[in-house]
């Protein structure tokens, strides 16, 4: 509806004499308002809201009308239908206007305001007129109002689930399924969570997830980095500070805590916290108040905190270096993410979501994936877990190749880490259970080594060069081993 056309209303009236009462009052502001359409009886008017779901913007309707649909239950059948459409109820003066329960039982069913019909000597207006008009207005502008909110509300579930998807926990494997059913059950609730892992394995993602799916979902998620900032600074940063509170203090600061009310606030890296900061956290869980640096009285907070840590916080208490009681006020549920070695073929899933996503950041067709490197990419430790194997995968779509065979994969570049030859990782198969003199298994360790390097190199000489040896040399040290 253009916001210049005239309100839409439904009359409902089975008495001529009331409803030409009601178009008489409200025909002082005929070219802001219009009664489209006037119907004697329930069923009638429940049939053209049905059909037109959109096309009436205030309904009015007298209670007593004939008919078995009336009343409350013809107001909560419109309402069902078209929950935006208001409705203005008349009565006849027999109702008492001071019955709070009929009242009530009108505002619960959905009417937006009701009022008494003037008595049958009053040929004119079926109501004081400025209050019968000021009655359609408002109940259109809260109409409107309701309708704004409804695109608020869509577009906040639309971003909400646009965040959900971009923090998705990419995975099959038993540990993460374990690990969403835990998400799941925590969201519902407002306990603190301690999310524990090591570095890389994507504890911030975890406490995402738990905020997005949770009852905060629409309030703030504000993630801090313990570790990334000076012990002098930490307290002012979390807490904040009036102004003059300090040297430097020309302005009143929010502390995190302020920022993220109502919200959730992620602690990462906690046991890096000096201890006075963890005093004042301490107080923060417990009385759900913040002490401002330069301010002598409190400031309430209502915060969710969800912690994480790649330390074990227990021998830190044990050592005294993090407090026992604030440890246990955060750790009221572990949380605790598996390394990515421990996953299986979500090595293999993660890989080519971030292939196809760097893919497109870069405009091109995502490689294709040898058989080979895929088992070199199943079988590295991934010590830097999810956030190691995120870069392997740029620095492989940046050179990119056609197709990712395991001579890229394997280059010192691209896993620095990685123990080139499955095989050498098994002792026992290399030396079939016997105990062979140290030359000898030096022979075939080098031997295998040496054939290893040279099937992912272009050539002999690319090959010594990765073996950081001369060519001569190389070529001299195959022969040796039969290789030549």
């Amino acid at each position: 509806m253009n916001r210049f056309d005239p309100i839409s209303i439904l009359l409902v009236e089975d008495e001529e004499f009331d409803a030409r009462r009601v178009k008489n009052t409200v025909q002082m502001f005929s070219q802001q308002l219009r009664v489209v359409d006037t119907v004697s009886n329930g069923r009638a008017a429940l049939e053209l809201v049905q059909e037109h779901p959109e096309k009436y913007d205030v309904v009015i309707l007298d209670y007593q009308i004939s008919g078995g649909l009336r009343g409350e239950e013809l107001i909560h059948k419109l309402k069902s239908v078209d929950p935006l459409i208001q409705i203005i109820v008349m009565t006849k003066m027999t109702v008492d206007v001071l019955d709070y329960d009929f009242a009530n039982g009108l505002l619960k069913a959905g009417a937006f305001w009701y009022c008494t019909k003037y008595p049958g000597n009053i040929e004119q207006y079926i109501y004081q007129p400025t209050d019968f008009m000021l009655s359609i207005f408002n109940a259109f502008e809260k109409k409107n109002l309701e309708k704004q909110k409804q695109r608020s509300d869509r577009r906040l579930r639309q971003s909400i689930e646009g965040l959900l998807e971009a923090k998705r926990i990419i995975g099959e494997s038993k540990p993460i399924a374990l690990l969403r059913d835990a998400i799941e059950k925590y969201a519902r609730t407002d306990i603190n969570v301690l999310v524990s892992g090591g570095s890389g394995t994507g504890k911030e993602l975890v406490a995402w997830n738990i905020h997005l799916k949770s009852k905060r979902r629409y309030e703030k998620f504000v993630p801090i980095n313990c570790g990334s900032i000076p012990h002098e600074l930490i307290e002012s940063e979390l807490f904040g500070y009036e102004r003059g509170a300090f040297t430097g203090a020309n302005a009143p600061k929010a502390g995190l805590f302020e920022i993220a009310n109502n919200g959730t606030i992620f602690l990462d890296e906690v046991g890096e916290l000096p201890l006075d900061a963890q005093v004042k956290l301490l107080r923060v869980i417990q009385d759900g108040e913040i002490e401002k640096i330069g301010r002598s009285g409190s400031i309430a907070v209502n915060v969710r905190i969800i912690s994480a840590t790649n330390k074990d916080l227990e021998a830190e208490v044990s050592e005294r270096r993090f407090r026992e009681d604030l440890y246990y006020r955060l750790n009221v549920v572990p949380l605790d993410i598996p390394p990515l070695r421990e996953r299986g073929n979500d090595i293999l899933l993660l890989f080519d979501y971030f292939l196809v996503y760097f893919s497109r950041d870069m405009d091109i067709r995502p490689p294709s994936v040898d058989p080979k490197a895929q088992e070199i990419l199943l079988n590295y430790k991934w010590p830097g877990n999810v956030r190691e194997l995120r870069n392997v995968v740029q620095r492989l779509v940046l050179n990119a190749p056609e197709r990712i065979t395991a001579k890229e994969v394997s280059d010192p570049t691209i896993l620095r880490n990685h123990v080139l030859v499955q095989e050498m990782a098994n002792l026992e198969s290399m030396v079939s259970g016997q105990v062979l003199p140290l030359k000898e298994i030096e022979r075939l360790f080098r031997k295998r080594y040496f054939k290893y390097v040279r099937s992912i190199s272009s050539s002999d000489s690319n090959a010594a060069e990765k073996l950081g040896l001369a060519p001569s040399n190389f070529y001299r040290m195959c022969k040796e081993l039969g290789l030549k």
